[in-house]
């Protein structure tokens, strides 16, 4: 029984072991390639607008708060239509069109969003 056991799923524990194997070997070696000094480029400020070694209590616009928010909800359309884009020739006419009315509150959640100017950058 152990032999089948391990001629089954012994590709699986050999291509674990070799990914642990590799992936402990890149790891410490980016610890003794890799360059420690910071350049400009690293310590200029990114993103946000503030220099990144100041206080940590500064305020934010509200903008990056909107703007990620609206990428979770739009990231998350994005996951729920993989699964059933996959499943759709199984569907009954139920399941198109719950995904429809789905499809059609975000629409209009986004042209809502359009709207308000919550997209627009200033």
């Amino acid at each position: 029984m152990t032999s089948t056991f391990f001629g089954e799923y012994g590709s699986i524990f050999l291509f674990l072991f070799i990914a642990f194997v590799l992936s402990f070997i890149i790891f410490f070696l980016s610890f003794i390639i890799a360059v420690t000094k910071g350049d400009t480029e690293k310590l200029s400020a990114y993103e946000c607008g503030f220099d990144p070694f100041t206080d940590s209590r500064n305020t934010f616009d509200v903008q990056f708060y909107l703007v990620g928010i609206l990428f979770i909800i739009f990231d998350l359309e994005i996951s729920f239509l993989f699964p059933w884009v996959i499943v759709l020739h199984h569907l009954p006419k139920e399941g198109i069109y719950s995904m429809v009315v789905f499809l059609g509150i975000l629409t209009i959640g986004f042209i809502y969003e359009w709207q308000k100017g919550a997209l627009s950058w200033e």
